[in-house]
């Protein structure tokens, strides 16, 4: 299966040529080349042909173009992937689409893993298939006792597979981070079903939110993108120290990188 090239276990975008088009509208070189991604790989998903590693090829794909298209990413702690003893509960903040593009890439060549989303991604123009083919958990973000019991279950039969799940906890995207909008719902997973949780921290606010299409907003090539993977916790007691615990590893990586600039 392809993977990102690493360099030990960091990996940083390396330097590239750039023609004059893609520097003066990186946005639209970016989104003309997603379009076409999506759309062969929604084709291949429509006739089940979908597979991991094409998710995997795809997710690279989108990464490449946002590098092409002037994006600097920086992916690290990809080693507490390989420590990892089975199927675990993946909870991040959520900055942009970009991590819901990209981290399969990242993930996926090491573990299994699928989403929890929103059920209208589920319904989008031909991204709908390459969803549906990964076999999320879907939620509808208005009932959250019925979304509970939708991830509790549905997400514990993934882990009984030997599939992990990542979790974006967070109430709605937000480009600044608050643990208040974090809810314990990736713990309580993780709790039931006796696995590890594995915190992800996330800076992707170079690919803003649109105003008319919330997943196609502009980019901005000034700022770094940044993934950052900690280590696994088993989750003891009622599973709030881990949840605190998450926030922390979080908002240490968002300071450490916004001093970066």
């Amino acid at each position: 299966m392809h993977q990102i090239p690493y360099s030990g276990h960091l990996y940083r975008t390396p330097p590239r040529r750039r023609f004059l088009f893609a520097r003066v509208f990186p946005s639209l070189v970016f989104y003309i080349r997603l379009i076409l991604i999506v759309w062969r790989a929604g084709r291949r998903a429509r006739r089940g042909r979908y597979s991991d590693q094409n998710w995997v090829e795809s997710s690279l794909a989108v990464l490449d173009s946002l590098e092409r298209s002037g994006v600097t990413v920086e992916i690290s702690g990809v080693e507490n992937l390989e420590k990892l003893p089975g199927p675990v509960v993946f909870i991040g903040n959520h900055m942009s689409m970009m991590e819901t593009m990209v981290l399969p890439a990242v993930i996926q060549p090491v573990v299994p893993v699928t989403y929890v989303v929103k059920q209208s991604l589920l319904e989008y123009p031909v991204f709908k298939y390459v969803m549906r083919s990964r076999n999320p958990i879907a939620v509808t973000r208005s009932n959250p006792r019925q979304d509970l019991k939708t991830v509790l279950e549905e997400g514990g039969a993934r882990l009984r597979d030997g599939i992990s799940v990542i979790v974006f906890p967070q109430t709605t995207r937000a480009q600044t981070f608050d643990r208040g909008q974090m809810s314990s719902i990736g713990v309580k997973l993780a709790k039931k079903a006796g696995v590890p949780v594995v915190p992800i921290a996330l800076k992707t606010d170079c690919w803003n939110n649109g105003s008319l299409i919330k997943d196609c907003g502009r980019l901005d090539t000034t700022k770094t993108a940044y993934f950052r993977i900690g280590p696994a916790m088993t989750i003891a007691g009622k599973g709030e120290e881990e949840q605190e615990a998450v926030c922390d590893f979080i908002e240490r990586a968002l300071q450490e990188w916004t001093t970066k600039g």
